[in-house]
């Protein structure tokens, strides 16, 4: 119980607006791209919950589902600066933590091929949103910088896991998934 009223507490205090692509910002530079993952807790503790359920799977998920991450991120990113519309791009970005973190809450040891098709969905909706907001003259740069600081995310979940399930096993690492889905929770009902 006590884990739930953390969880609760956390969900309230971090949203602050519920999403990164709130339109407010430069977008149009590398180092703008590089920040833009540290500016919403959608991004971080999706992106974050990436590299921890990577941990909790285990084996070769560890490097695969990241790079899958990044790889569909960025064709989500292509995909809206090229024009493509996509609906409900927002509500699939918060739908990321809590299903990412139901995952890790449940136990799912996904295989990684599956597992790389569930964080590769997911990514390309965070592109997407990217996508939309950048501007034309500095795709490249801005582009760059988002999945470096993706990478970044990634890493952080990575080192956290090993360094949780090192200390006590996998029970603390099911907690943060679980308190990860109770925050994406209160991110999608906004």
């Amino acid at each position: 119980m006590r884990l739930v009223l953390i969880c609760i507490a956390l969900s309230e205090a971090l949203i602050f607006p519920a999403s990164a692509h709130t339109g407010l910002g430069p977008v149009n530079s590398f180092s703008s791209g590089v920040a833009h993952p540290f500016s919403g807790a959608d991004h971080l503790i999706a992106m974050t919950m990436v590299g921890l359920w990577s941990v909790f799977a285990g084996g070769r998920a560890v490097a695969v589902w990241p790079a899958t991450f990044v790889a569909a991120m960025l064709g989500g990113f292509v995909a809206a600066s090229s024009g493509v519309q996509i609906a409900f791009v927002e509500q699939a970005i918060c739908l990321s933590v809590v299903v990412q973190g139901g995952l890790i809450a449940s136990g799912v040891r996904a295989p990684v091929a599956l597992g790389a098709v569930i964080v590769a969905l997911f990514a390309f909706f965070h592109g997407h949103a990217h996508g939309t907001e950048a501007a034309a003259a500095k795709l490249i740069p801005y582009a760059t910088g988002f999945a470096l600081g993706t990478v970044a995310l990634h890493a952080v979940g990575i080192t956290g896991g090993f360094f949780v399930r090192s200390l006590a096993g996998t029970l603390l690492l099911r907690a943060a998934g679980g308190c990860a889905a109770v925050v994406g929770l209160s991110l999608l009902g906004g």
